[in-house]
């Protein structure tokens, strides 16, 4: 994260955020229909665009810290909190089928489930300050590691951590298109013999309504 500290800086994350939504909607992440096929395992769209999003952000961001055009803003690293932050974000997303930025694209195209998640994210976030000061002893059962990095614990400069990922990535990306397509194949091939079982419990009925009328 950054520290935000002119005009300048406000209209850069303007920007930026719109170019990412945009980018959101264009690669079809914001459509409860694909959210739910990746929770399904069906489509991987939003993990191929959650990890490319990553490793370029990686890049980019460190990029900008090295040449002195922008500065890391770490969090404190408490595990509890993630934990339990993780969990309730899983809950969520499996309800409502939207993360945080795809509700806001998905409620910018006009998906009204997109809005009503937006509005359910704004009320947490309320109720989540109003009740911060009993929440935050469970957020540190398991202590506050400070504001620690990846490569801080590993000692290491953190192009070593990114490097292997800009190769891993698209490597991964490569085994996982097979498997997608397998599993495109049999969700597909599934459609007619659905339609033929339904066809047949509809004559079935059928034939018991005639039997009953006719007795």
């Amino acid at each position: 994260m950054f520290e935000l500290e002119s005009a300048a800086d406000l209209a850069l994350g303007l920007a930026t955020g719109i170019a990412f939504g945009f980018l959101l909607q264009k690669g079809r992440v914001a459509k409860y229909q694909v959210i739910l096929g990746q929770l399904l395992l069906k489509d991987w769209t939003v993990f191929k665009v959650m990890v490319t999003a990553v490793v370029t952000g990686a890049i980019g961001v460190y990029a900008m810290v090295d040449a002195g055009a922008a500065r890391l803003d770490i969090w404190p690293f408490q595990p509890a909190a993630m934990l339990i932050g993780a969990v309730l974000f899983g809950i969520g997303i499996a309800v409502i089928g939207y993360c945080p930025g795809t509700g806001l694209a998905g409620a910018g195209e006009g998906s009204r489930d997109a809005m009503v998640g937006v509005l359910g994210m704004i009320t947490g976030a309320a109720v989540f300050v109003a009740a911060y000061n009993v929440l935050e002893p469970a957020g540190l059962l398991l202590g506050d590691w400070g504001k620690v990095t990846v490569p801080d614990v590993l000692g290491i400069s953190p192009w070593i951590v990114i490097a292997p990922l800009a190769i891993l990535v698209p490597v991964l990306l490569w085994f996982i298109r097979p498997y997608e397509g397998r599993v495109r194949d049999a969700y597909r091939s599934r459609g007619p013999e659905r339609r033929r079982r339904i066809r047949s419990a509809a004559d079935r009925r059928t034939t018991w309504q005639t039997r009953a009328t006719a007795s």
